[in-house]
């Protein structure tokens, strides 16, 4: 039954993903916005609400390690799985915008800022303010810069009649759409995963991560097929950025979170190597199929890492 509500949940996150692109899309003709400016905030958070629920509901019963460990592999899924898709799947990748010199830094601000935070063990209220200065501080440039960046960027004239009730109304369903898909598929994988008996780390880091990218993953694609690698581009960097400043912020305001650095080293230091990553490709614009693999293997090094204790390959 939960491979068969894995299956529906999907449906519901393709078509919602749909809906999200093409109303963003007309948002962003109709006033002048640049894509990457509607993706890297209408679009990044609305495809982050499955991280902030998981991990808010997860900090509410007292699971410190499953609302971290979301964040934290969301991040490192964002870019190694939904980036290395977009990347081998686009057919022309040139984006007008200077992704390296002016969003790299974004990328890694916030996960120097919350490796920082973790080093006395734990992310308290005092902490989840500052994530959330950090994530307005991120809007706040992102719309500065859209002044000019969103004129230069927009080569098409809107046509055809706008309505914001219709525009707002199709977004509201493609957002209920992805969020319940992705948390029934959530909770399906989670069902599944916890027949093997595994750590509640490892479920959050890898099964439910896995779960709450999947908004990315297909809203990205779709994004990209449509022509616009834009806004792909700006909805992982937003994303990631969302996921630890918002996800891991919100969690701690409902309770303080702990963590230990020493125990999870590894995958901090994955999604760390990941985001340099990102921001070495975007300084000299990889934009490529070679790239895309590179990120996928560093993606099969993370699963090798996390699934061969469970289940041997040999």
């Amino acid at each position: 039954m939960d491979f068969v509500i894995f299956i529906m949940a999907m449906g519901a996150l393709i078509f919602g993903a749909d809906f999200i692109v093409n109303q963003s899309e007309r948002i962003a003709l109709r006033f002048n916005i640049s894509e990457f400016i509607i993706g890297s905030t209408l679009i990044a958070l609305g495809t982050s609400l499955p991280e902030m629920a998981a991990s808010m509901a997860a900090s509410f019963d007292g699971k410190s390690e499953i609302a971290i460990a979301n964040a934290v592999g969301s991040n490192i899924m964002n870019i190694t799985l939904v980036l290395a898709v977009i990347f081998i799947v686009a057919k022309n990748f040139n984006p007008e915008r200077d992704f390296f010199a002016k969003d790299s830094i974004w990328a890694l601000m916030p996960i120097l800022v919350f490796l920082l935070m973790s080093i006395d063990g734990e992310i308290g209220k005092f902490d989840a303010f500052l994530l959330f200065v950090l994530m307005f501080a991120y809007l706040l440039f992102l719309f500065q810069d859209a002044r000019n960046e969103g004129l230069e960027e927009i080569n098409q004239a809107f046509t055809g009649e706008f309505s914001w009730l219709r525009s707002i109304g199709l977004l509201f369903i493609g957002f209920t759409l992805v969020v319940l898909g992705a948390s029934f598929a959530i909770d399906a994988a989670s069902n599944i995963a916890k027949t093997f008996g595994v750590s509640e780390w490892l479920i959050g880091v890898v099964v439910i991560a896995f779960g709450t990218s999947l908004p990315e993953l297909i809203v990205s694609v779709t994004a990209v097929y449509k022509g616009k690698v834009g806004m792909a581009i700006g909805n992982i960097i937003g994303s990631n950025l969302a996921n630890t400043t918002m996800v891991i912020g919100g969690a701690a305001m409902v309770n303080n979170l702990n963590i230990s650095l020493e125990a999870y080293h590894y995958d901090l230091a994955l999604m760390t190597a990941a985001t340099v990553m990102l921001i070495y490709i975007t300084a000299n614009k990889l934009y490529s199929k070679p790239a895309g693999i590179s990120l996928l293997i560093l993606l099969s090094l993370f699963l090798y890492e996390k699934v061969y204790p469970i289940v041997p390959l040999s």
